[in-house]
C-alpha cells in the first residue's frame, strides 16, 4: 500500500534562520514558521490560533534560506513530518516534530535585490521563476486581430515530410 508524507505550510518567520553545517560542508537551516488560522465565535468575535513549526531544511537550499529569509519573511513550504526521538542525560526520552522541508517559496515584495515574489527553490536549491503574470484584462481567447497578436495555425502550414 502506498503512503504519503507530505505538508505544505504558508506563514511567517519567527526570527531569523539558524545556521549550521554537517560534518560534510553541507548546510543546515533551522527556523520557526508561524501559521494563524482566524475564525468568528457564536458571539460574532474574532478568533485566531497561531501554530508554531519547526523548519529544516538542508543543502544549497539552507544556503539560500540563510541568505533571504529574515524574521518576519512570508513563505510557502513543502516538506515532509518528522519525528526525532533521543534520551536526555536525565534518562527521560523527548519527541520532537519538525517539517524537513524540500521546496521554498519567497512571498511578498522584493527587498535589497534579492530574489522575489516569483522565485521559488526546491530541495537541490534550484531556483523556479514563475511563468509571468498575464497583465488583467486581457483574456487568453481570441482578442481583437493585431500585430501582436499570435498567427492561429493551419494544417497546411506544418511539413509534410513525416516518416510515418
Amino acid at each position: 500500500m502506498a503512503s504519503v508524507n507530505k505538508i505544505t505550510l504558508i506563514g511567517n518567520l519567527g526570527k531569523d534562520p539558524e545556521m549550521r553545517y554537517l560534518p560534510s560542508g553541507e548546510a543546515v537551516a533551522v527556523f520557526n514558521v508561524a501559521t494563524t488560522e482566524t475564525w468568528k465565535d457564536k458571539q460574532g468575535g474574532k478568533q485566531d490560533r497561531t501554530d508554531w513549526h519547526r523548519v529544516e531544511f538542508i543543502g544549497r537550499i539552507a544556503e539560500v534560506c540563510g541568505e533571504y529569509l529574515k524574521k518576519g519573511s512570508s513563505v510557502y513550504l513543502e516538506g515532509s513530518v518528522r519525528y526525532d526521538k533521543w534520551t536526555d542525560k536525565d534518562g527521560v526520552e523527548k519527541t520532537m516534530t519538525k517539517i524537513r522541508g524540500d521546496r521554498m517559496q519567497m512571498l511578498g515584495a522584493r527587498t535589497g535585490g534579492g530574489a522575489g515574489s516569483d522565485t521559488s527553490f526546491d530541495d537541490s536549491g534550484s531556483e523556479r521563476s514563475s511563468p509571468a503574470p498575464r497583465p488583467t484584462g486581457q483574456s487568453m481567447g481570441s482578442g481583437s486581430a493585431g500585430a501582436s497578436a499570435p498567427k492561429k495555425a493551419k494544417l497546411d502550414d506544418f511539413d509534410d515530410d513525416i516518416p510515418f
